[in-house]
């Protein structure tokens, strides 16, 4: 009886064992190569033919054909609030410096195009750099398709995975909170491009005083969204430089800690320079707490 009841145990076990190795093998397989592409962006993100569609490939076509419309909008408020206050104490900029604020956001709207592939290649030129120092270092590529290699050696499962054990708990904590990062990266590639998209119109409020606060609020979300893979580059540094040859449980309380770190990094980006949340685990725990 006693016989019969370990070995139902053991094939318990053995089967949930089955279950998250399985699961974990899938995540190591496919999420850390999507994940470099996700992560860090290029002008390649421009190169969609429906990017360059919304934008328009002219003055008179697409997102640019609306901003210049907005354009002459803001041109005829100027109009009439300046007719209205010589009947009024209301004052108003000179007509010379409207005038010269409207040519140059309008030059930049037309060209924002141009203008966001220039910052693109910056930054990504930036986070290229923080990699090829820690390559020139560690010898080695630092990227999501290398961390696997080096988690796998760090974190030992022997040749069976056991949820059940250190290791294994470890490894499934890595595991989720990767497959966590692949859903908030991939939402940050999402919110980039709308705010890419909308990058004429931003330009076009500084025209105005009393709508320059919605460019000051884009340029804050853009800049935390853009600077967030040079901040993950840097993490990925920090990772690469713990000894995974040595199997110790500090390094692998290191290694969990700065898989952690990766997911929170644009919680640490908002708390430095303000921004938009990307945190998928932040906006479901809001989402339920609606409910509540």
């Amino acid at each position: 009886m006693q016989e019969t009841q370990t070995n139902i145990t053991q094939t318990i076990i053995s089967t949930i064992n089955s279950i998250f190795s399985s699961l974990f093998s899938s995540i190591d397989n496919n999420v850390y190569s999507i994940l470099d592409d996700i992560i860090f962006i290029n002008t390649d993100i421009l190169k969609d033919k429906y990017i360059g569609a919304f934008f328009g490939t002219s003055a008179t076509s697409g997102l640019i054909l609306l901003s210049n419309s907005l354009l002459i909008g803001f041109a005829l408020f100027y109009i009439i609030r300046y007719a209205y206050s010589h009947y009024t104490t209301a004052q108003t900029e000179q007509p010379f410096q409207f005038l010269f604020k409207l040519f140059i956001f309008a030059v930049l709207s037309n060209f924002s195009y141009f203008i966001m592939e220039q910052v693109l290649n910056i930054n990504s030129l930036i986070s290229l750099s923080i990699r090829e120092v820690g390559e020139n270092i560690f010898k080695c590529n630092i990227s999501f398709s290398e961390l696997i290699l080096r988690i796998n050696i760090i974190i030992s499962t022997e040749e069976t995975l056991n949820i059940f054990s250190m290791d294994g708990f470890l490894k499934g904590f890595i595991s989720v909170n990767l497959l966590n990062l692949l859903f908030t990266y991939s939402l940050r590639y999402v919110i980039l491009k709308v705010f890419i998209l909308i990058t004429p119109f931003a330009f076009l409020t500084l025209i105005n005083s009393s709508t320059s606060w919605f460019f000051k609020s884009w340029f804050k979300c853009i800049l935390s969204l853009l600077l967030l893979q040079s901040l993950v580059a840097l993490i990925l540094l920090v990772i690469f430089s713990v000894d995974f040859s040595s199997k110790d449980m500090f390094s692998k309380v290191i290694c969990v800690g700065s898989i952690y770190a990766l997911t929170k990094a644009n919680s640490y980006i908002r708390d430095l320079i303000g921004g938009i949340s990307t945190d998928v685990s932040t906006n479901f725990s809001s989402f339920k707490y609606m409910f509540k």
